[in-house]
């Protein structure tokens, strides 16, 4: 039997950048806290209401992800919102800039 297709809805915080996820009381950091989504009807109201706190300059970029559950986590199915969860991709393998020459 095929996982049920599930989604969350998610966005990046204005005040610092954040990836949020909604949730029942407001917006989350932690993806397992989030709503999870399993008909079009939920996801059109949670989506509205996202979108109303985008408008009031909450967040940004409101849009609904598909999940998958993996033992006790939620897990985004795509891999950009994967790397999403956990920051820049480039961490310390990226050497800073040498000086210029003078």
């Amino acid at each position: 039997m095929p996982k049920p297709v599930l989604r969350v809805v998610t966005a990046n915080r204005l005040a610092d950048g954040r990836v949020v996820f909604l949730a029942g009381a407001g917006w989350t950091r932690a993806i397992g806290a989030a709503s999870l989504l399993s008909d079009p009807q939920a996801e059109a109201a949670a989506l509205a209401r996202a979108e109303a706190d985008a408008a009031a300059d909450r967040v940004v970029d409101v849009y609904a992800v598909e999940v998958v559950r993996e033992a006790a986590e939620i897990v985004p199915v795509r891999l950009r919102e994967r790397i999403r969860l956990t920051g820049p991709t480039a961490g310390n393998s990226v050497a800073p800039s040498a000086p210029r020459a003078s």
